[in-house]
């Protein structure tokens, strides 16, 4: 394994701030525990972003296993530096580098999920139809594109920006799109998503949660390997350190 790129704390210094941060630990707790490899110092990370249980009807929490490094680091940036809120991932991610940052991407972008089996639908036959026309074919009366034009027409996502968006719970979706919609999540200019859920009206956000839970995650869920061409919207990103 290469040499480490992780510098900014000490492995107990950052244990010590994620679990001081959810309050649910000591300093001393983690200034005893030893993480001197990758694996260990991915602990911290794994004890919300398990490897499977997630449960895809009610969950909070995403499975970060096998999307692209660039939208994971992308994501660990924007943590940094105020663009997404959540407490602990916020102090998390505070005092590290962009080159930790993008380490603990690519671990986790190499990774290989075990997905729960897939969500119940909505109820309702006009949410699922809506949901349906969303996803295949947008809004175009709202400029709102499919959602296929973007995250790929398996919806497992591209490199090296894009991610899947199966095998995420209905609640996490239903959350993020309401924080693009509100302006409390954003991400580097243009943000095209967050132009997209402005568009949006909260049964669509519903619905397309829905949606997307109750699909099941394909056997190869592994995002296409190269960007697609021909997006309908221009989207930032951060450009990951140089190896």
């Amino acid at each position: 394994m290469p040499r480490s790129r992780f510098r900014p704390w000490s492995p107990g210094r950052l244990l010590s701030a994620l679990l001081l941060g959810l309050g649910i630990g000591t300093a001393s707790l983690a200034d005893e525990i030893s993480m001197d490899t990758t694996e260990q110092r991915i602990q911290p990370c794994l004890a919300c972003h398990a490897e499977k249980g997630i449960n895809l009807q009610s969950g909070f929490v995403p499975s970060l296993h096998g999307k692209p490094a660039g939208y994971l680091f992308n994501q660990l940036m924007n943590y940094k530096d105020g663009r997404r809120h959540h407490r602990g991932m916020e102090l998390m991610v505070r005092n590290l580098s962009p080159e930790y940052l993008q380490e603990i991407a690519e671990y986790f972008a190499a990774l290989e999920g075990d997905y729960r089996a897939a969500a119940s639908e909505p109820a309702s036959a006009t949410l699922r139809e809506r949901a349906d026309e969303l996803i295949t074919r947008g809004d175009p009366a709202r400029d709102v594109p499919a959602c296929i034009a973007c995250h790929g027409e398996r919806l497992t996502g591209a490199e090296p920006h894009t991610p899947g968006l199966l095998g995420l719970p209905s609640h996490y979706v239903a959350a993020q799109m309401t924080a693009w919609r509100s302006g409390r999540r954003e991400a580097a200019e243009p943000d095209c998503m967050q132009a997209i859920a402005e568009r949006l009206s909260s049964e669509d956000i519903y619905a397309l949660s829905r949606w997307i839970a109750a699909r099941p995650v394909p056997d190869d869920p592994q995002p296409l390997a190269e960007p697609i061409a021909d997006l309908p919207m221009d989207c930032g990103s951060i450009a990951m350190p140089e190896s």
